[in-house]
């Protein structure tokens, strides 16, 4: 009886406390204030001058986001470009990154005046880290071993901090639209009389 009333005693002594922290604690969260809403994530800003491969190139496979961090997509754009092509930065920047990655060469620029990287693969770099690129200066070329997308192909990639955004949202409507020019007449001006 004895021995019952003191293991009584020191489990009181021990839960007493532990009961007495766990109802502050959930008192202090009632009445904690909520949550802060998450902040908008800035929209992409269109800074590109050019494609980074050619003058329109064909986009083999387009920008998937995954799901879920590690989920299936597509974090990025192919597009095509055959092995030798000159591969340019889209945009004003530093480069961040010029080398191999899984055997793969690949070239990372930071965009001047923003907090985007883009990235391009399989590339043979002609710039290294640390150098300043403007818009439409060469990077390097595509390599002739393709990279996820095969050969014949560059894939280009967007990314703010760790989350993986749409490089085609770099590209503004005038270029990302852009079919081929016409001339149109000025009026008032009249137009040529036929010769015969």
């Amino acid at each position: 009886m004895r021995a019952n009333r003191c293991t009584a005693v020191w489990l009181g002594l021990l839960v007493t406390p532990t009961v007495a922290v766990l109802t502050s604690v959930l008192t202090s969260l009632a009445w904690a204030d909520p949550p802060a809403p998450a902040t908008p994530r800035a929209p992409v800003p269109a800074i590109a001058r050019v494609w980074p491969v050619g003058t329109r190139p064909r986009v083999l496979r387009g920008w998937q986001p995954p799901a879920t961090v590690y989920g299936p997509g597509h974090r990025g754009v192919d597009l095509a470009a055959p092995p030798g092509t000159a591969v340019r930065a889209v945009a004003a920047g530093r480069v961040s990154f010029a080398g191999r990655v899984a055997g793969r060469g690949v070239v990372s620029l930071e965009l001047r005046g923003t907090d985007l990287r883009t990235t391009y693969e399989p590339v043979r770099a002609s710039v290294g880290e640390g150098d300043e690129v403007v818009a439409g200066e060469v990077v390097g070329t595509v390599e002739p071993a393709g990279g996820h997308c095969g050969p014949g192909c560059v894939h280009w990639g967007l990314l703010r901090g760790d989350t993986y955004l749409d490089p085609l949202s770099l590209l503004p409507p005038w270029l990302l639209h852009a079919g081929p020019s016409r001339l149109l007449p000025v009026l008032g001006v009249p137009l040529p009389r036929p010769v015969n």
